[in-house]
């Protein structure tokens, strides 16, 4: 067995070949372009790589340029948490040196040696990687987009503390129109007291604050106000795009057959799942994915169980946390309720109802089939329960 690890980079990679007994056959430092990719490919080649035989490969990312091109023919590709990569290497020393050979090398001995513990990139097909690039792009906007209006809130609590209390009542007031609109035609308070509120000026003169250092913050608030628009177009466009990208996929209106589902939400749980019906073997397997799973803690005397809550997977958890029972028909909300009379906790009830329709989705997909409430949740399991 031949092993590849890769230090990825932005402009070079760091590549590392080693065989079964940890030897290093090679390492090569390559550049991001399509020369580089041709020196790879000609150094997995010269130690064994074919058609049949892929050298399996290691790396600290899932997605990009590199990536794609190494998941092609049936290799298998292993991208490693950077996290977890960096106790890995506690392993070789523990001095704490780092260098990008060194990663790479880091790399392929995790192959080596816990190959089987760790998952391969799925082989999701075209289409649904295509939503994955639309819905990851439009989350990063809608981020970005709460990003920017936080920084108008925190300006306007400086020098315009009315403003914030007139649009209280609202959910998220600063992404509305009208508030924008109000805000354009009265930046400072002194050109909002001529429009309504009349004794604001007088408040912040008595307070200190003077009208020259108003004007400069309507500036800024106005600054604030374009790169706020230019955020709302893109998160708004990014998401017509992710939803029209999702409806073209066929697991789509299986998705979408779930209560609490919408188009939004049924691409972010496409982005994390994909479409590779092998990737999971069971329902077990996507409810530990999703985090739901409980997981055991022992030391001593104490022993606790609880849900693991991972990180890596959080929009999964989420996005199919929405199946929350208030948001359900009867059935799935009689179930919920069921759980809590059995002496259930509020949260436990949740998350054995958070698995059971994680079981329900994974039995669609690979099925094919939509969800139908009644066979869901049957009254008979309900009246056992």
């Amino acid at each position: 067995m031949v092993y590849c690890g890769i230090d990825w980079a932005e402009s070079h990679h760091d590549v590392a070949v080693i065989n079964n007994a940890g030897e290093l056959l090679a390492k090569r430092r390559i550049t991001d372009d399509a020369e580089g990719y041709r020196i790879l490919a000609d150094l997995l080649a010269d130690h064994g790589d074919g058609p049949d035989d892929r050298i399996p490969v290691c790396i600290e990312t899932n997605r990009g340029l590199l990536v794609a091109l190494l998941n092609q023919g049936g290799r298998k590709v292993y991208a490693i948490n950077p996290m977890a990569a960096s106790r890995y290497r506690d392993r070789h020393g523990v001095s704490r040196k780092k260098s990008d050979p060194g990663d790479a090398l880091v790399l392929a001995n995790i192959l080596r040696t816990d190959m089987h513990v760790h998952r391969p990139i799925p082989a999701d097909t075209p289409q649904a990687r295509a939503v994955a690039v639309l819905a990851r792009a439009q989350q990063e906007a809608q981020w970005n987009r709460q990003q920017m209006s936080n920084q108008v809130r925190s300006l306007l609590r400086e020098y315009y503390p009315a403003a914030l209390y007139a649009f209280a009542t609202w959910t998220n007031p600063l992404t509305r129109p009208e508030a924008r609109e109000i805000l354009r035609i009265a930046p400072t308070p002194a050109r909002g007291a001529k429009l309504t509120i009349a004794l604001l000026r007088v408040a912040l003169v008595r307070a200190g604050r003077s009208r020259g250092i108003e004007a400069a913050m309507g500036a800024q608030l106005l600054g604030l106000l374009r790169q706020l628009d230019a955020a709302r177009i893109a998160a708004d466009e990014l998401a017509a795009w992710a939803e029209a990208a999702f409806r073209e996929h066929p697991d789509s209106k299986i998705m979408l057959s779930f209560p609490g589902i919408g188009t939004q939400l049924g691409a972010r749980i496409l982005v994390e799942i994909g479409d590779d019906r092998s990737r999971f073997s069971d329902a077990r397997a996507l409810n530990a994915y999703a985090g739901s799973a409980p997981i055991t803690r022992a030391s001593g005397r104490n022993a606790t169980s609880d849900a693991a809550w991972s990180r890596t997977t959080d929009s999964t958890t989420r996005a199919l946390w929405s199946f929350a029972p208030s948001t359900h028909p009867r059935e799935p909300t009689a179930h919920y309720r069921a759980r809590r009379e059995r002496g259930d906790w509020h949260a436990a009830g949740l998350r054995h109802f958070f698995n059971r329709m994680i079981g329900q989705l994974f039995h669609c997909l690979q099925r094919g089939e939509v969800f139908e409430e009644h066979e869901a949740f049957p009254s008979a399991l309900r009246d056992a329960a």
